[in-house]
């Protein structure tokens, strides 16, 4: 199913084996001017994920054939497109699990229609940002040691080798680097990434953190540039 709209209305699948509540998510992504593709276990979302451009997935945990956490997997084998999971389950293990495999964001069931919206406009955002050739931004290169971030390609190396972000974890790493020394409270990290007020996101920001330096680090459990600073926050270390 791809709902009517105009050509640059960015396209946006929902994934998930209960089909109201897909059909409640298009409803309300249609009034906000998206294109909507919809799917129902994880094949499917898959091959529309081939198929498609499509430039964000809000993608259910629990389903048939492949569970979305499978195919989020499968995804970041090759593709950086926002993921907005949705899980059924308060757990902070779920949460923690989809973020550590690449999830951007997560919402748990039952939630608010309005959040969900806010959610998908901020990943939209800064996924398009991310991926806009014509952006004008700082030429400059940024590095710190073996670290460099080329702001105007919006690529990001590592020892010499490109290092592939998602939008997410580029935002980090561009703040972090970009500001090499100063020490970011997980707090401010998410302020100024989610763009939204941080509530209990210290697991939350932890992950991507994580995720950060095991692509960036020789030695990800010694890290040498990207170091948490115990009961203060993040910094990569100015070299």
């Amino acid at each position: 199913m791809v709902a009517e709209a105009n050509d640059k209305s960015p396209i946006i699948l929902v994934v998930d084996d209960d089909r109201e509540i897909v059909r409640a998510i298009a409803i309300n992504l249609e009034r906000e001017g998206y294109s909507v593709l919809c799917a129902y276990d994880g094949t499917e979302a898959l091959e529309l994920i081939a198929e498609n451009d499509v430039k964000l997935i809000i993608l259910d945990i629990m389903m048939p054939r492949l569970d979305g956490l499978s195919v989020l997997m499968k995804m970041r084998e090759g593709n950086n497109i926002p993921v907005i999971l949705l899980s059924a389950k308060s757990e902070d293990t779920d949460k923690i699990l989809g973020l550590s495999i690449g999830a951007d964001d997560y919402v748990t069931k039952p939630f608010n229609p309005d959040e969900l919206i806010a959610r998908v406009r901020a990943q939209l955002r800064r996924y398009m940002r991310l991926g806009d050739i014509n952006s004008t931004g700082n030429k400059d290169i940024v590095s710190s040691g073996d670290l460099e971030l080329d702001i105007t390609n919006r690529q990001a190396r590592a020892y010499g080798e490109p290092v592939h972000l998602t939008a997410t974890e580029y935002k980090i790493f561009e703040l972090l680097l970009t500001n090499a020394g100063r020490i970011f409270s997980s707090e401010e990290i998410y302020e100024r990434i989610w763009n939204e007020p941080a509530y209990n996101v210290e697991n939350t920001v932890m992950v991507h953190i994580r995720r950060i330096r095991e692509k960036i680090e020789i030695n990800p459990g010694a890290p040498k540039y990207l170091k948490v600073v115990w009961g203060l926050g993040y910094k990569i270390e100015k070299i």
